[in-house]
């Protein structure tokens, strides 16, 4: 079973793109491996809290300009 994790910053994509991640991302799978995967794909989106990563030494927190809106 293809399987794709996602973790990305809360509130960075709305609803309507992370629908679009999802199926793009089975699209991918699909493309590689054949239709017969797509019942078996699974993608699952999760989003982090502000200052629950970091990168470099940094906590990360999604400025408000960058926040999607639903």
């Amino acid at each position: 079973m293809p399987f794709a994790n996602i973790k990305m910053p809360r509130a960075a994509l709305s609803k309507a793109q992370k629908e679009d991640l999802i199926h793009r991302t089975t699209a991918m799978f699909v493309y590689f491996f054949g239709e017969g995967v797509r019942p078996y794909t699974m993608v699952l989106v999760e989003e982090v809290a502000d200052g629950g990563y970091g990168r470099a030494d940094e906590v990360f927190i999604v400025p408000e300009a960058f926040r999607a809106e639903e």
